[in-house]
């Protein structure tokens, strides 16, 4: 019987692809006194690139755009700062992220999050889509001073849950933070596809967020 549902956050409940394309695009419109001596489409790309899904903070990021490009007239900082300020207006979700997190809560489940990452920023894109509200433990890396994979963080989140890892399931996109992990800890890890990996030994994989839905009725009949 499963009790409890546990989701990662970016590439799992957040297009964060989508979102980091929606946001450089927009940085560079903005900030366009700036950065007008580099190609438009050069920039996004760079960025993109250097970003590498996320793995990268933006300190790191914005420093070597500034020393490639040349950028005057705003420091890395200043660009790193607008990132932190602006990117949650630019959040997408996956389709039937709401729709999904409805049908669990009406049928009881206890809901969570455990994502990597920097605390109030992540707080805020949690925000910015709309789903703070559904779930009853919200774990950020930075915040609790572990990280996935370690197996101390998915049990912080089950205890704050009382629901033992035989109860519950994780979904996530990456196949050794989110499911290994998950199944090392005795969670049912299911995998958020993601064209970057494939052969990932999971207990289930979704396309599409509103699979999970089923996959927890059939779950919950044994």
């Amino acid at each position: 019987m499963i009790k409890a549902v546990l989701f990662d956050l970016d590439g799992t409940l957040l297009n964060r692809d989508e979102s980091i394309k929606r946001f450089i695009h927009n940085q560079y419109q903005r900030l366009n006194k700036c950065l007008n001596h580099i190609p438009k489409e050069t920039y996004i790309s760079r960025f993109i690139e250097l970003d590498n899904r996320g793995y990268v903070w933006k300190d790191k990021v914005y420093q070597q755009l500034s020393q490639e490009f040349q950028i005057s007239g705003i420091t890395w900082e200043g660009l790193l700062q607008d990132y932190i300020n602006e990117f949650k207006d630019y959040c997408v979700p996956f389709d039937n992220l709401i729709q999904m997190l409805e049908e669990l809560k009406s049928s009881n489940l206890k809901l969570g999050i455990i994502t990597n990452g920097y605390g109030q920023f992540q707080m805020d894109n949690i925000k910015a889509l709309g789903i703070e509200n559904y779930f009853e433990v919200i774990l950020v890396s930075e915040l609790e001073g572990l990280k996935k994979p370690d197996p101390k963080i998915f049990i912080r989140a089950l205890e704050q849950l009382n629901a033992s890892p035989e109860q519950s399931i994780f979904l996530g996109d990456h196949p050794k933070n989110d499911v290994k992990a998950a199944q090392n800890v005795g969670m049912k890890g299911i995998w958020k596809k993601d064209v970057q990996w494939e052969n990932v030994k999971a207990d289930f994989t979704v396309n599409d967020l509103a699979e999970l839905v089923l996959i927890i009725k059939n779950l919950s009949e044994y």
